[in-house]
């Protein structure tokens, strides 16, 4: 594959890759629809790369509640040691939504000294703080999202940043309604009858995973 059309191997040769994965013993790991790819707490520190396929960041409270926490594409990066460590009883794992397939590094064979020096490392480190830039940057509209009070405000608020991000009035849902009810964390049945109310009202239309805004929403602060 074409490791620089990933943005972690951004200005990185293929043959350059290839020595990294040898040098700091990277592994592939492939996996199904549904299927877990890793558990935060349980993964050794370990960064993982989607070299194809998509996948959920998935939390999973004591009691049970699954809310997702980012939406994974090809080129992806992921780790406790890019975000957090689950506390309070919390589950937070990393679950494949297609078929895909990951490379794992070690965190600290990423950030140590290379020995040799090569510029494709601290290339690759300059990627890694880019991307974690990328990574606060998209959880800063989650939490800007998560922090309205109403299901509609909460829509509005995520429409809005899609429609930024796809530069007009239409725009794809990365993920099912069933799936963005848990992103912005709030009942199915409540929020599927909000977004009815809101079609009757002429305010967006929907097809499938498509939606076009028809009247014009509080403007989003990204």
């Amino acid at each position: 594959m074409e490791y620089s059309a990933l943005s972690i191997f951004h200005d990185i040769t293929n043959a350059e890759v290839d020595a990294m994965i040898q040098c700091f013993r990277m592994r592939r790991g492939e996996f199904a629809p549904g299927q877990t790819i890793c558990v935060y707490g349980e993964s050794g520190g370990e960064v993982g790369v989607l070299l194809r396929g998509e996948a959920e960041l998935v939390r999973f409270d004591y009691a049970g509640t699954r809310t997702i926490l980012e939406r994974l594409e090809t080129g992806g990066v992921f780790g406790e040691a890019l975000a957090f460590t689950p506390t309070l009883g919390d589950c937070v794992e990393v679950v494949s939504d297609r078929n895909s397939e990951v490379l794992f590094m070690e965190y600290e064979h990423i950030m140590k000294r290379c020995e040799r020096a090569c510029t494709h490392h601290s290339k690759l480190v300059r990627n890694m703080f880019r991307l974690v830039a990328d990574q606060t940057r998209r959880l800063s509209r989650r939490v800007e999202v998560l922090s309205r009070r109403s299901i509609r405000d909460k829509l509005q608020c995520y429409f809005r940043i899609r429609c930024l991000d796809a530069g007009g009035d239409t725009f794809a849902l990365p993920f099912t309604l069933s799936a963005l009810a848990d992103y912005i964390s709030t009942d199915r049945s409540a929020m599927m009858r909000e977004l009815k109310k809101m079609k009757e009202e002429g305010l967006l239309r929907v097809d499938g995973r498509q939606v076009t805004l028809l009247e014009p929403f509080p403007r989003a602060p990204f």
